[in-house]
């Protein structure tokens, strides 16, 4: 009966997924096909920055479904193919109007620049610039373009740089809530916001120097795109905010006009039957060069890093984390690969678990001992486990904006006992064997001994990742003490500090891992990201069976679309032969 039941229910998410899934999935591969040879003849390209931006896109193929949000490595890699496509005329930036991750405007700019150097006119256009974030990013990268118009009468407010901070200390102490962590070292204050009511010197300091120096970056770049000191641009921002009238007087903006007169401005240009494109719909394209010959494997990774696998989840949602054994596994797939002779791990993390982390770094000392060099290129993060990863890497680069270093440890607990006492709720515990087993009870504080313990293995893991530097970096392990404490660093304060080799961006890292491998003319770009296919979602998505999986292949024969019958043989094969079965099939016609 339950075998009965179990059947019955694969039989029936199979049906659920076949109606619904495959459908899908064949509109998306037709809308697919369709976009890549649909540019008109002469096209703008239209990209618009409002929504979130991720670094990377998500790795869940349905992931972002009803959304129309792009991605820093989606937008760099199809500004690089639009460069070089005789369709594409000129591109029109819409800027958000707060601020952007300084990395990401960093990595962003420097893709302008380079299409911008092909030759084709960029505008990039504003409804108004408020102090929301990193605006000054977003003012930088404004002036990478040929022309940054702002909308008449909106505002400007770039004016500086803020950040804000809360502190629950007193709440807690109201509440009977007592935090109790460690930190290695002083600078290292994610959970300051916990133990105190203002910012302590130690974090006050590291605060203030990774802003100046993003700010301070941020008005270079704009200062050598607009052609003026970067004192000047300094005193004319500070002495702000500014209406978009004064903003034009001040020479912070070049035109003032709706986003329609730009689209026209630049379709004008671009000849007679332009026709606006939506980035989104012209994407970064296929993998270029010839399959088989020498090539750099692309590894991509975004957001905390934990042990384990992406177990998917709600699969229209994109992942947040770094799943270790996924990343590890992608570093293995690409040592066996015979044509990949080097490495660009692409990340973008602000940390995670030690020992998730140490796992990755094991799979890139492989891959260095495989002969194949390993280069690191940092987005908007590369700090705590982020950093912990890249430390024996063959090399570095990150931009100059890039929070990066934070070489440190936290952890620890909330005593709750006191606060849901408070409510009529008592918390007990049972523990067998050493006392350490309870010491994590959210009902009472660590005894002396626990807390004891518990520095002991705070103090091991801080040397680990102490070490781990001194011997990546090539640095003498007193001066990895000094400026290690926890410290945040922007890209270009690491690279003064031996932590970073080089400040640029992903293809700064390509070049970097093409000279390390002896590489010559244009290698192969071949991404080996870990990514799940559009079934092996639905799948997690219904858990189906391999009962459910020969439904899905017969309702596919007996509604005879070829397409749809021919993935459901190769998944079904797929699936007995990770069963431990012998499948004897005939390769497809190509």
């Amino acid at each position: 009966m339950k075998q009965f039941l179990i059947t019955v229910a694969g039989v029936f998410a199979g049906l659920l997924i076949f109606l619904i899934g495959v459908p899908f999935v064949l509109v998306v591969m037709a809308a697919g096909a369709a976009s890549s040879s649909s540019t008109p003849q002469r096209a703008v390209l239209e990209l618009d920055l409002r929504d979130s931006l991720s670094d990377q896109s998500p790795q869940n193929p349905f992931a972002g479904i009803g959304r129309r949000s792009a991605s820093v490595m989606s937008v760099v890699e199809g500004l690089r193919r639009a460069q070089s496509d005789p369709k594409i005329k000129g591109l029109l930036i819409r800027l958000p109007e707060g601020g952007l991750e300084p990395g990401s405007a960093d990595e962003l700019r420097q893709a302008v620049l380079r299409f911008r150097a092909s030759g084709k006119p960029v505008i990039a256009h504003s409804q108004g610039l408020y102090p929301s974030g990193v605006v000054t990013a977003t003012y930088m990268l404004g002036t990478a373009a040929d022309e940054l118009w702002l909308q008449p009468g909106a505002s400007f407010q770039v004016t500086g740089l803020s950040s804000q901070d809360l502190f629950l200390k007193r709440a807690f102490d109201r509440f009977g809530v007592k935090p109790q962590f460690e930190q290695r070292a002083e600078y290292k204050n994610a959970v300051n916001g916990y133990l105190y009511d203002d910012y302590t010197p130690a974090h006050r300091e590291a605060q203030l120097s990774w802003m100046n120096s993003v700010y301070q970056s941020n008005l270079a770049a704009a200062a050598s795109a607009r052609k003026v000191d970067a004192a000047a641009l300094r005193r004319t921002l500070e002495a702000g905010p500014y209406l978009a009238e004064e903003a034009l007087s001040n020479r912070l903006v070049d035109r003032l006009g709706q986003v329609r007169e730009a689209q026209v401005a630049l379709m004008r240009r671009a000849g007679a039957d332009a026709e606006i494109v939506e980035f989104e719909d012209y994407g970064p394209g296929r993998e270029r060069g010839r399959a088989g010959a020498p090539s750099i494997a692309l590894i991509e990774a975004e957001g905390a890093i934990v042990t384990g696998r992406d177990g998917g989840g709600n699969p229209f949602a994109g992942s947040s984390n770094i799943y270790s054994d996924d990343v590890a596994e992608a570093f293995y797939d690409a040592i066996k690969a015979k044509d990949v002779k080097a490495i660009v791990f692409r990340i973008s993390s602000p940390g995670g678990s030690d020992t998730a982390s140490e796992q990755i770094l094991s799979a890139i000392r492989a891959a260095k001992a495989a002969g194949k060099p390993v280069v690191v290129s940092m987005g908007s993060y590369g700090a705590s486990g982020g950093y912990w990863v890249a430390t024996e890497a063959s090399a570095i680069v990150a931009q100059p904006t890039t929070l990066t270093g934070s070489i440190g440890v936290f952890g620890g607990k909330f005593a709750l006992g006191e606060a849901l006492g408070r409510y009529g709720v008592d918390v007990r515990e049972l523990n067998v064997g050493n006392p350490y087993a309870g010491a994590f009870s959210m009902g009472r504080e660590f005894t002396p001994q626990e807390r004891a313990a518990f520095a002991r293995w705070m103090d091991n893991t801080y040397a680990n990742f102490l070490t781990r530097v001194a011997v990546g970096r090539k640095l003498p392990p007193e001066r990895v003490q000094q400026i290690a404490r926890g410290h945040v660093w922007t890209g270009a304060q690491a690279r003064e500090l031996g932590l970073v080799d080089e400040v640029g961006g992903l293809y700064q890292a390509v070049d970097q891992a093409k000279r390390l491998a002896n590489l010559s003319g244009e290698p192969r770009l071949r991404r080996m990201t870990p990514n799940a296919s559009a079934f092996e979602a639905l799948e997690r998505m219904f858990g189906v069976s391999a009962a459910s999986v020969r439904t899905l292949a017969a309702a596919a024969w007996i509604f005879g679309d070829p397409r749809a019958s021919a993935i459901m043989d190769e998944l079904a094969q797929a699936r007995m032969r990770d069963g431990g079965a012998l499948v004897l099939a005939p390769e497809r016609f190509r």
